[in-house]
């Protein structure tokens, strides 16, 4: 975007949005990229260096005093322990798609389980067809699950050719093959299960969601319940990790309410006021309360996550001798076979066949929201296993059984990542209506701008018959409007079927004249002269008292006295109330914010990005 930001300009909600996102999509790919790092690291030590490499995940650690004590090894630790915090994100992120995301749509989420249910069972059978009649067929768990960060990291790199959309079915389906390969560790892979301990992990669950439910904030009281399921699941017998996924989805997300946003300008006024302690803790608690708990834990564990826990654990799990003999006795074993075919072949086959089963016995009301294409890139991408398998690996399997799985594992990571480029390939050279139906699908998607664009009401640019309408919520004293006001006019100025929709949202708690300056473009409508109005407010941002905006009336020759008049008589004030309104049903609080064909437009909006997201909006019209 061009133009320099105002040093005394307060990011708005849309503004912070594009900049969590942006870190989320670099997260996401730099992730993969230190994963992988971490997996060829503890390549390099394990046959460098085997017995150091042994000696340091081996070493134990106990915390507890007398009697009261948990002694664990450095690598159950990591695998039992730290992993728990990357289930906690996994769990944090489904949640939100859940309440905000694609799995708004309950058959999608119903349709997901059904395509995890079956990415999961195809896999174990074909796992146990290649070991069928021996011992090591009892280790149908490796081939079942999909590595969440891995498989975000693939999509990431194919991001550009792929809906977004996509990126909600992986990980809801990804979220359904946790939690059964977490219930499948504690049935068939876990000890003896002790019922008292695992009555005390379900009522500490109940007790955090209870919390939840009576609008409890402090994080305090879910952090020491969290500690005390994770305990209680290790005491019960059953691997602790599924207590971070347990806990994250009990986690809402919500956008900021307007109210609370307003609350908390009120709270950091009154601070810069007066500076004082008090009102320093009353402003941090109402910029708290302003953004949803779930969102606020996501950024704060994240980075933790993505670049310390997943790749430590791929340090402490990854390392196996790579001589010519033990590669060869895992290319031509069972179990390394078992594994590769099941998870490389046998995703793709149970994503696609559960999804296109559910959709023939639902006589079609069971529909992916993506297309086929992209269900089988889904279905491709689901091909990598690594954090759970390795769990289940090392419980399933000990010494030359246990270098072959993981072999095994690390194999489908290269595999997993040919088939998605393979599938994505071909579908690049089909035509445009059929790379769209491949790639979008022919269902409606799901509206979030919840009162349609009126030609008899909103203001409107661009030919009526146009296959793609921006609707942008703005208000004229936002600097991140004005900078985005001149990357509209050159997304209309090349595209021909776009027309753009301008809709009021003055932030009065933060831009004391927007309220004025909406009026102002509503009394030049009355003269048919809105859009010229609307272009010069946001050039002038800086000069919006009612003398500049009767200067500027006078400027495009409009009726200076009619125009005074109108302003006098706030005689727009009623048609900014009802963008207004509109704004609060969309869950709109910030400016600017985007709806391209009524879905909300997450991310950046430069040129680059509207662009590519018109353009997917245009492919998604072609398919209806």
């Amino acid at each position: 975007m061009s133009g320099q930001e105002p040093e005394e300009a307060t990011p708005s909600l849309s503004a912070r949005s594009t900049v969590r996102w942006r870190t989320f999509v670099r997260t996401e790919t730099s992730s993969a990229v230190f994963l992988l790092a971490a997996v060829a690291a503890a390549l390099v030590w394990a046959n460098v260096g085997p017995h150091s490499y042994e000696a340091v995940w081996q070493a134990r650690f106990t915390v507890g005093f007398d009697t009261r004590r948990l002694s664990l090894t450095v690598h159950e630790w990591i695998n039992s322990g730290l992993m728990s915090l990357f289930f906690f994100v996994v769990g944090l992120e489904a949640r939100r798609d859940f309440d905000m995301g694609e799995l708004r749509d309950r058959r999608w989420l119903l349709l997901s389980a059904i395509a995890g249910l079956g990415s999961m069972i195809v896999p174990a059978l074909i796992f146990v067809l290649v070991n069928a009649g021996r011992e090591s067929v009892h280790g149908w768990g490796t081939a079942m699950s999909t590595d969440t960060a891995f498989a975000l990291g693939v999509l990431a790199v194919f991001g550009s050719r792929l809906p977004a959309s996509l990126r909600a079915f992986l990980l809801s389906v990804s979220v359904v093959d946790d939690l059964v390969a977490l219930l499948v560790i504690a049935v068939f892979y876990s000890d003896e299960i002790r019922l008292p301990a695992l009555l005390v992990a379900v009522c500490a669950l109940l007790a955090i969601a209870l919390l939840r439910l009576a609008g409890v904030r402090g994080a305090l009281y879910c952090a020491v319940l969290s500690v005390v399921v994770w305990v209680a699941l290790h005491e019960a017998g059953v691997d602790p990790v599924v207590a971070g996924l347990a806990v994250g989805v009990l986690v809402a997300a919500y956008p900021a309410p307007r109210g609370d946003l307003e609350q908390a300008s009120r709270l950091f006024r009154l601070f810069r006021e007066q500076p004082t302690p008090e009102l320093h803790r009353s402003a941090v608690q109402g910029l708290d309360a302003a953004i949803s708990p779930n969102e606020r834990l996501e950024q704060r564990f994240l980075p933790w996550v993505s670049f310390g826990i997943v790749p430590l654990f791929a340090l402490a799990n990854a390392g196996i001798e790579l001589s010519g003999p033990a590669l060869a006795d895992a290319f031509t074993s069972p179990v390394t076979l078992g594994i590769v075919l099941g998870c490389v072949v046998g995703k793709v086959i149970g994503t696609v066949g559960s999804m296109a089963a559910a959709r023939l016995l639902s006589g079609g009301r069971l529909r992916p929201n993506v297309g086929w294409g992209s269900v089988t890139v889904g279905g491709a991408i689901a091909g990598s296993a690594f954090t759970v398998s390795l769990l289940i690996a090392s419980l399933a399997f000990d010494g030359a059984e246990l270098e072959e799985a993981r072999i095994g594992i690390l194999v489908t990571l290269v595999g997993a990542f040919l088939t998605s480029w393979a599938v994505t390939a071909v579908i690049g050279l089909l035509p445009e209506r059929r790379r769209a139906r491949a790639l979008l699908g022919d269902v409606d998607p799901l509206t979030d701008l919840a009162v349609p664009v009126d030609r008899r009401h909103d203001r409107i640019r661009g030919p009526e018959s146009a296959v793609v309408t921006v609707v942008e919520y703005g208000d004229f004293e936002c600097p991140y409007c004005g900078q985005a006001e001149p990357v509209v006019r050159d997304l209309l100025g090349q595209e021909s079927d776009v027309r753009y929709v301008w809709r009021h949202l003055p932030l009065r708690d933060v831009h004391p004249r927007a309220q004025l300056a909406a009026e102002a473009s509503e009394a030049a409508a009355r003269q048919g002269r809105f859009w010229e109005m609307h272009d010069l407010l946001l050039e002038r941002q800086n000069a919006l008292a009612a003398p500049d905006l009767l200067r500027y009336a006078g400027e495009l020759g409009l009726d200076v006295e009619r125009f005074r008049q109108d302003l006098r008589d706030h005689l727009g004030a009623r048609r900014v109330a009802e963008d207004v309104d509109s704004a609060d049903l969309s869950r709109v609080s910030g400016t600017p914010t985007f709806f391209i064909n009524g879905r909300r437009h997450h991310g950046a909006y430069d040129i680059a990005a509207l662009t590519r997201a018109v353009e997917l909006a245009r492919q998604r019209a072609l398919t209806g």
